[in-house]
């Protein structure tokens, strides 16, 4: 054809090579697709309550009737009011039907380092104190209402009132002749009065229809740090001795 020097091109084209991306297209930035911020979790009162489990209300403690199973229940269960504090538990000692039972309302300091009720100097005074009235302590029953210390030698409210009921089941339990109340807690809590209020009289504790002849004292420890109230422990042990 007049004027046409070739039908194509003369440099060699690559007809499989990918033409160049467009500049201004290669330069756009690209698209950043934004992300939600997570959103802060609900305040407690406003997030979705489970609904709360559904306990059976638990009935009162029962109390064991056989007096080993009594004493093994004193020495392991969980449920044993008094119990929950402290780990070191002070346990009875001393046959059941004794001639005279020490009852205290709870270990002492000393008594739970040692594990045995009235030890140390109280302990020795205790001794005397019943040698006195023609009695050793290997023949007395000797217990302590609860078998741990409460946090400062207190205790109320529902603690209070499991310990009154475990109270006259274990003088039931136990069947002393006579009771000797050591201390002015316990003194409060069998015989409703305070310790000067009961110096030298006979009580008539009342159990199951059976009056326990029972007198009130000081504890040793307190006797020690007081001894100006010796003289009234002696006016109520000398009762023990009337008729003797």
């Amino acid at each position: 054809m007049a004027g046409v020097d070739a039908l194509v091109g003369e440099t060699p084209a690559g007809w499989l090579v990918a033409p160049p991306a467009n500049d201004a297209a290669a330069s756009k930035p690209k698209r950043v697709v934004d992300v939600e911020p997570e959103l802060p979790p609900l305040p407690a009162a406003l997030q979705r309550q489970e609904a709360p489990e559904v306990l059976d209300p638990k009935g009162p403690v029962v109390f064991p009737d056989d007096w080993d199973d009594f004493q093994r229940w004193l020495a392991e269960d969980s449920d044993v009011p008094g119990s929950q504090w402290d780990a070191r538990r002070v346990l009875p000692a001393g046959p059941v039907a004794a001639p005279l039972m020490l009852l205290t309302a709870w270990p002492e300091i000393d008594d739970q380092r040692d594990g045995t009720l009235f030890s140390g100097p109280a302990g020795q005074l205790l001794d005397a104190m019943m040698n006195a009235i023609g009695m050793a302590r290997g023949d007395c029953y000797v217990a302590s209402l609860a078998v741990t210390r409460p946090a400062g030698g207190r205790c109320d409210g529902e603690e209070a009132a499991e310990l009154d009921r475990l109270l006259w089941h274990h003088l039931q339990i136990a069947k002393p002749a006579r009771l000797l109340l050591v201390g002015s807690d316990i003194t409060r809590m069998a015989a409703a009065a305070s310790l000067p209020d009961v110096r030298g009289k006979l009580l008539d504790v009342n159990q199951d229809g059976r009056k326990v002849e029972t007198v009130a004292v000081a504890h040793p420890a307190m006797l020690l740090a007081r001894p100006a109230q010796k003289a009234a422990a002696w006016d109520s042990l000398k009762l023990f001795n009337r008729g003797r």
